[in-house]
């Protein structure tokens, strides 16, 4: 024993003599003075940078803002001759392009055009163009040349769009050489008539003339583009970027277009450098003068102020590594050896050890045991008594408890193994066992247990908490409920709110799961800020969540916590710079107004949250008795749909498709009615629906098929049979072969059945729906897209499979016609199909005049009440028999 107290006296003399050395002092000191240095010599050359850059932008600022005054003045100047020219012409009252034409196209006007023609110097003086684009006069000869515009974006734009006055293009000169910038004015009948336009012209050189005066520098650049992003002059000039367009890219490029002024930094799209960028919107003009200077000019300065700090804090730091490698050469050599026998006594031990003989004086202690719960080595060493230890752990708040209990237990069973796990402050699990020595005293070790506490600890966790958003679970919340319902009895009453994120499928499907997930997490951090106290917040599954209030029954208070909770999760949830909108439907059921039994409870509340959905989404709804009634009602139509089909209660109705060229029918959409025996007709959008949720429209479905092809097959044979597919049906992947039967059954020719799909079925998994479709196609069957342009149009869809046709939904008809219509959708949407050889049929169609519309933007087929609703099979006959003998 007298060997192991000198050896741990020698050990500490060696443990006191290196904290004591200012060795380590000397190195964390030098290494603090050379962080110092290098933090700031970086924070000083990035201050310098940050000015060069502010200094650069302002620079930029003030010369576009005086080049932008500048054209406005010489603009206004150079736009009074076509204005006054346009007012004397529209002053005549003409009426008529001919009219217009013959008496605009004399010498008479062309001296009036000459004596106006004055101020900014053009390429071809005041021009005056007829309705069809021909040259009818000029200020600067006469009589004139054979020149057209008919081809010009600028004419179209002017001559088909009565709301467009002015448009500035860059064009190949045809009155001059070299291109030029035409402003071009329509001239307007009284009644809005398009008779013509003038022009005048100015060459972009002119412009980059005085550009050049400006004198910004090197890497600098000056443009003026048209707001619509084309370029039309530039110093330093490039002929072949004269006329394009730049409107394009980035954000912050699209801004400087957009926007009336705009300072910004971005990547230049035609040298891929990054610059600063000013730009102004001239005030009558749609033009934007634009400024750029290359950020290695802006930064020229800068960068040499940078090497000289960088090499000043370099050669700083170098001799100060370099005194420090000399002084710690010399005192790591005195303390090489003893440094190698303290790791090797004291470093290789993972536990902390105490070893206290029959007196309770402590023999060994070893390092770890000192580092594992922050003690001071002056207090813990050798010859220490167990309680002076024990006190001074308690003293610096490893332990707690009372010193003299613990140590009395410890000492009255030292002849035993004992073992215990106790938790420090910062939140570490240690194990100590404490273990009687053969000649009294005993051995104590000091294990971290943390990990495999915490892992079993984990597994608990798991079992009740949701591992996506860490919420309680389902499990979790109906044991906590239990404990709410218990305390009915002693006047604590509860509320349950339960909450459903709309339209979460829709964000799965269209963004991937991975984003769905975040969602998730980002509803359920807000959901936590909105309770306090001893309310709980669970999630449920999938995108259901639930809260349980605690102590109120007060109706004004829980509506005032929903409106909170629909406020919180209204907030864009962000993910990658993308914001997805996000809202939900609560339900409340409340305790014990509504009940006393849990499960009556939750049903309410459920029910509850889907009266909010059925009544609008985005709200929140109190049970009410009425909703028990309601879901009585839908399950008593769930029930009466199953026998629906067994009844023969079902039948087809048949609406024409019409050919808009020929106006006579090509074929009928097959529409699925329901008349009940006691409620008469159940509208589709009631037990469409339903039919969907509970799987039945699968076998509806396929009646629907066997009917509608067996009907057509007694039709004339030009006329075709269409019939909706549900995504449901789609997706039991036999669908091919139930055609195929239907097909047969009926004796119908294949290529008179045409498949309705909507978008919806290429959505989860498009590769598979695209071969489902490839297999109906082999069987000779027609493809059409349904609702085309009101979910997640790809047009991907249309390139990798050829559909027979497009169905344009009846939201893009219904304004048709009328000012600021949807007629360039349609007509995007018929160009689209005839690029690709699909044909087109408009939904919902109800006047003459969408007909009219719809014929003169090339739609092949129309449905609606224009022409005829859905009909029974014998009325339908009957239209046909007539069609036929009119033919």
């Amino acid at each position: 024993m007298g060997t192991s107290i000198r050896w741990s006296a020698r050990m500490r003399a060696l443990l006191r003599r290196w904290r004591g050395a200012p060795l380590t002092w000397l190195i964390a000191g030098g290494f603090v003075l050379m962080a110092a240095m290098a933090i700031g010599t970086a924070l000083t050359v990035d201050r310098f940078r940050q000015n060069a850059i502010e200094s650069g932008r302002d620079s930029l600022e003030s010369a576009v803002r005086l080049l932008a005054r500048h054209f406005d003045r010489e603009f206004e100047d150079f736009a009074v001759l076509q204005k006054s020219i346009i007012a004397e012409l529209e002053s005549h009252g003409i009426e008529s392009a001919d009219v217009f034409r013959s008496e605009m196209g004399t010498l008479a006007v062309h001296e009036v055009l000459r004596a106006r023609a004055s101020g900014w110097s053009d390429v071809a003086g005041a021009n005056l163009f007829d309705a069809k684009g021909v040259l009818i006069n000029s200020s600067r000869r006469w009589p004139v040349a054979d020149v057209s515009v008919a081809d010009r974006g600028y004419f179209n734009r002017l001559k088909n769009d009565p709301a467009s006055q002015e448009e500035v293009e860059v064009v190949p000169g045809r009155l001059g050489s070299g291109p030029a910038i035409v402003f071009a004015r329509r001239v307007s009948g009284p009644h809005g008539e398009f008779l013509g336009l003038v022009s005048r012209a100015i060459a972009p050189d002119q412009l980059e003339s005085f550009f050049a005066s400006s004198g910004l520098g090197e890497e600098s650049s000056i443009a003026m583009h048209h707001q619509n992003g084309q370029l039309l002059a530039r110093v330093p000039h490039v002929d072949a970027m004269i006329g394009q367009n730049f409107r394009n890219g980035t954000s912050e490029q699209m801004a400087v277009f957009e926007r009336t002024f705009v300072t910004t930094q971005l990547a230049s799209p035609i040298d891929g450098k990054d610059r600063i960028v000013a730009a102004r919107l001239l005030t009558g003009e749609p033009l934007v003068v634009v400024a750029t200077r290359s950020l290695d000019a802006t930064l020229a300065t800068w960068h040499t102020q940078t090497k000289f700090f960088v090499a000043v804090a370099v050669l700083s730091i170098g001799l100060l590594v370099l005194t420090l490698y000399f002084i710690f050469r010399q005192m790591t050599r005195r303390l090489a050896v003893e440094k190698h026998q303290l790791d090797t006594a004291m470093n290789t031990m993972t536990q902390g050890l105490l070893m206290f003989d029959q007196d309770e004086r402590l023999i060994v202690c070893n390092r770890r045991y000192i580092e594992m719960y922050g003690l001071s080595a002056d207090v813990v060493k050798p010859g220490a008594y167990f309680r002076q230890v024990i006190q001074h752990r308690h003293d610096t708040g490893s332990f707690h408890g009372d010193v003299d209990s613990y140590c009395d237990g410890i000492l009255g069973n030292a002849g035993q193994t004992q073992s215990t796990i106790v938790e420090t402050s910062d939140g570490r699990l240690i194990e100590i066992k404490n273990q009687p020595g053969a000649a009294g005293g005993w051995l104590a070790t000091h294990d971290d247990v943390t990990e495999r506490i915490r892992a079993d600890e984990r597994i608990a966790h798991m079992a009740h908490y949701d591992a996506l958003t860490d919420l309680p679970n389902r499990v979790l919340m109906r044991g906590h409920l239990e404990r709410r319902v218990a305390e009915l009895a002693q006047g604590k009453p509860f509320a349950i709110l339960y909450i459903d994120v709309d339209e979460f499928k829709g964000v799965n499907d269209s963004l991937g799961h991975e984003v769905g997930d975040e969602l998730l997490r980002q509803v359920a951090n807000r959901l936590r800020a909105c309770i306090s106290g001893n309310d709980m917040v669970a999630r449920l599954g999938g995108d259901e969540f639930a809260i349980v209030k605690a102590g109120t029954r007060d109706v004004a208070e829980l509506t005032a916590l929903a409106e909170q909770i629909l406020k919180a999760l209204r907030a864009p949830v962000n993910y990658n710079g993308q914001e997805i909108p996000t809202d939900a439907s609560i339900g409340i059921a409340i305790a014990p107004d509504h009940g006393d039994n849990l499960d009556d409870l939750l049903k309410r509340a459920d029910l509850a949250m889907y009266a909010a959905k059925s009544e609008g989404r985005r709200t929140f709804r109190v049970f009410a008795p009425a909703y028990d009634a309601k879901a009585r009602l839908r399950r008593q139509l769930e029930f009466d749909l199953r026998q629906a089909l067994a009844r023969g209660e079902f039948e087809v109705h048949y609406q024409p498709l019409v050919d808009l060229a020929a106006n006579v029918v090509t074929g009928c959409e097959a529409l699925l009615r329901w008349h009940h025996p006691e409620r008469g007709m159940v509208s589709p959008a009631d037990f469409i629906p339903v039919a969907e949720e509970t799987g039945l429209i699968g076998e509806i479905g396929e009646w629907v098929l066997r009917q509608a092809c067996t009907e057509a097959a007694s039709w004339p044979g030009d006329i075709h049979i269409a019939v909706n597919v549900s995504p449901v049906q789609f997706r039991s992947r036999t669908l091919a072969l139930k055609v195929a039967a239907a097909l047969a059954e009926s004796g119908l020719a294949p290529g008179r059945l045409e498949l309705e799909i909507t978008e919806t079925v290429l959505i989860r998994d498009d590769q598979e729906a695209l071969t489902i479709l490839q297999q109906l196609r082999k069987l000779g069957v027609r493809i059409a897209l349904d609702d085309f342009g009101t979910g997640y149009s790809s047009l991907s869809y249309l390139h990798r499979f050829p559909f027979d046709k497009i169905k344009i939904d009846r939201s893009f008809i219904c304004d048709i016609g009328q000012s600021e219509d949807s007629s360039p959708i349609v007509q995007a949407v018929v160009h689209m199909a005839a690029a690709r050889h699909m044909a087109t049929t408009a939904e919902g169609v109800e006047t003459e005049a969408q007909r009219a519309v719809l014929l003169q933007l090339g739609c092949s087929q129309m449905q609606g009440w224009l022409f005829s609703p859905a009909v029974p099979a014998a009325k339908l006959k009957q239209l046909l028999s007539a069609q036929a003998a009119a033919a």
